[in-house]
Parts: structure tokens; sequence; C-alpha cells
């Protein structure tokens, strides 16, 4: 990846659904708005419908549009499948194979064209890419800090802490910026929302750096994302 843009961000979740296009939308938001040039992509995207004869992917959409719309959709999200399963399963069940170079090189249109990247990955670290790759591989290779998007609903100290250790270790381990508590709903009989995050702050060597409300329009506190993409 010799050619990546020079800084940018991966978005990973430590599970399935926890609503990693809305963060990642809440922090392109915020980027556009400090006046920073950005770039998203989401490298592959399975379950897409069909409109018109063409696979939209809608979480390729919303980014798109909370970026003010850079580039194209097909250089935002240049590999979708409609079939709602990994994506190397997805490309499959339609007599494809996923294009793993592309899952990379795919960042490289962007060099030049933005200050700052968001990478949002498919599923957690571990979520398979491939026979053999996970998005974890995806994640080094690309050589980005993580942002950690966690579902606030019981269980999230242990998925959180997993996918900690998971990115502490996974091929020499890889830098992680931080992670964000994300409300997927309003309810409220899961008492373990209330203690989540400050369970989470007190564990978690990587900083809590926003806890989101369900449905919330912005994030909470100004975040200085460049900052965060400074590598080592």
């Amino acid at each position: 990846m010799t050619n990546k843009p020079p800084l940018g961000l991966f978005i990973t979740g430590n599970n399935t659904e926890v609503g990693k296009t809305y963060v990642t939308a809440l922090i392109a938001r915020q980027i556009v708005a400090a006046g920073i040039r950005l770039g998203v992509y989401k490298p592959a995207a399975s379950g897409c419908r069909r409109i018109d004869g063409q696979l939209v992917a809608e979480d390729a959409v919303q980014l798109w549009e909370a970026a003010g719309r850079p580039g194209t959709l097909e250089e935002v999200c240049p590999q979708k499948f409609a079939a709602p399963l990994a994506p190397h399963l997805a490309a499959r069940a339609e007599g494809k194979e996923l294009d793993a170079d592309l899952l990379r090189s795919g960042a490289e249109a962007w060099t030049g064209r933005c200050d700052l990247l968001l990478v949002e990955g498919a599923g957690g670290l571990m979520s398979p890419f491939s026979d053999e790759q996970y998005v974890a591989d995806l994640a080094i290779d690309l050589g980005y800090p993580l942002i950690v998007v966690a579902a606030n609903r019981l269980g999230v100290i242990n998925e959180t802490l997993q996918t900690l250790i998971t990115a502490s270790v996974f091929r020499g381990g890889m830098e992680i910026a931080g992670v964000i508590l994300n409300d997927l709903n309003s309810a409220t009989e899961d008492v373990s929302r209330d203690s989540n995050y400050a369970e989470l702050k007190q564990r978690c060597t990587p900083p809590l750096l926003a806890h989101v409300p369900y449905a919330a329009a912005e994030l909470s506190s100004a975040i200085d994302w460049l900052e965060l993409a400074q590598t080592d």
C-alpha cells in the first residue's frame, strides 16, 4: 500500500450490527465541518439492494452523503454483492470471487484527493474476507489506526475487550485510536447500558472517545481526528 492516502482511520466493530456505518457517518460530518478534505471507503459490501438493475450499497451511500459526496460511489465501494453473507461468500453466491487485491488498492483512488480517509470494515476484526483472510488482515495491510464501535448492550465489555486483545496481537498487533460506545435503540430494560461506559473506560487501555445516544444527530464532543490518525 505504498500509494495510500497519508492519513486514515479504520472503523471496525466489536461485533456485527453494532452501528458502524451510523457512527462513521457522524465522524464524517464532524470532520467535514472542520474543513478537512475527507474520503470514505467501504472496500466491500454484501446484502446490497438492486435498484434499477444496479446493486446499491446503502451503507456506502450513507457514508458518501455524510462526507459531502466526495469522488464517486464506485470509488467509495467498488465491490458490491446481494446476498447477506460474508463478502467472499456473497460473491460466490453470484458465481464471482472477491478481489482481495482491490480491497487494498481501492484506497489508492483517494491518494492526493483527501487529507483523511475513513475506511469502514465489514463486521468485526475476525469476520472473514476470504477463505484465508480476515478483516484484521485488511486493517493491518492498510496500516491505519483502529476506531472500535461497540454496541451498548449486555456483553459489550467482554466483546470489546476481546476485540482490543485481538487487535493487539494479530500479526504483531495494530494501533488502536479509541473506542466509541453506541446506543442501538432507546430500550431501557437493559440496565447494563447505564454502567457500560464507565466500566469500559476503567478497563480499556485505548481511550473511550465518545458515547453516542440513540438517534444522535452529531457527536457530543469535538475530536481531533487528524491527530488520532497519526501513526508512530
